[in-house]
């Protein structure tokens, strides 16, 4: 997970470049799904994507499409408040729908 804060009179803006980026996540091995969540705080945002092991996230971390996705040098100044805070944790347990 990475949390960001961003300037609240402009997370509609944050929001658009979440949904018009080149996702390179999909063709990746181990990949899940990817979430952008919404804190009822405003400003507060949080980025989580979920793996089939931390093993594949270290892949795509390490990997050459992780540096590119991350290369565009990130939004126009004044979106984002500072840099993102990253958070690895690990599932201990889920319960799933129908179970």
């Amino acid at each position: 997970m990475n949390q960001f804060k961003v300037n609240p009179e402009r997370g509609a803006e944050f929001e658009d470049i979440w949904r018009g980026r080149e996702s390179r996540l999909q063709s990746f091995p181990g990949f899940v799904q990817f979430a952008l969540l919404k804190s009822e705080e405003d400003g507060e945002y949080i980025s989580h994507t979920t793996w089939e092991s931390r093993e594949a996230f270290r892949g795509w971390a390490d990997s050459d499409a992780f540096s590119s996705a991350h290369a565009r040098g990130g939004p126009p100044e004044g979106v984002v408040l500072g840099h993102p805070e990253a958070s690895l944790f690990e599932a201990v347990i889920v319960e799933k729908a129908g179970a």
